[in-house]
């Protein structure tokens, strides 16, 4: 049994991270991830690198991305005992802008404060529109049913 649960309950989970694993697909076609640090605005995922990297020419080739937010779970009393990492993995369409494009607000969270002029000349913003449903693992479950697949798989809308 999957469980249902809300855009915004999943949307509440995906605000409190910031790391995920981007996917995408090169221009002969091979898949490709790449680690990256989000921040969320107005339900969008926003995300900066060099725009002169692979990740900024692959997705600009190729906007259909995938991403995974892996979300650590631990037990309180026994921190040494290995859980699973709940996710949160989606489909989404991804749009690269040159960095001058995007509001100071937006650039400042991007960069988190530690964004050198040189740096930031030299990026790109990532906005990555999730489409569909995400698909969880892990989600809104006690920690204790993360041992079963059938309890711990949920799915959710995007919208909601």
């Amino acid at each position: 049994m999957t469980i249902q649960l809300t855009a915004n309950q999943v949307w509440e989970v995906i605000e409190k991270e910031l790391f995920a694993v981007l996917g995408m697909v090169t221009a002969g076609g091979e898949a490709r991830t790449a680690g990256i640090v989000y921040i969320v605005r107005d339900r969008k995922l926003y995300i900066t690198t060099g725009a002169n990297t692979w990740k900024a020419k692959h997705i600009s080739a190729n906007p259909h991305v995938s991403l995974t937010i892996p979300i650590a779970k631990r037990i309180p009393i026994a921190p040494w005992v290995k859980i699973p990492q709940a996710t949160i993995t989606f489909s989404g369409t991804a749009r690269v802008s040159p960095v001058s494009e995007a509001s100071p607000e937006l650039v400042e969270a991007l960069f988190r404060g530690a964004g050198t002029p040189e740096l930031i000349a030299g990026s790109c913003v990532i906005e990555v529109t999730p489409v569909k449903e995400f698909v969880t693992y892990g989600i809104g479950i006690p920690l204790q049913q993360m041992r079963y697949p059938e309890k711990a798989r949920g799915r959710a809308p995007v919208e909601g």
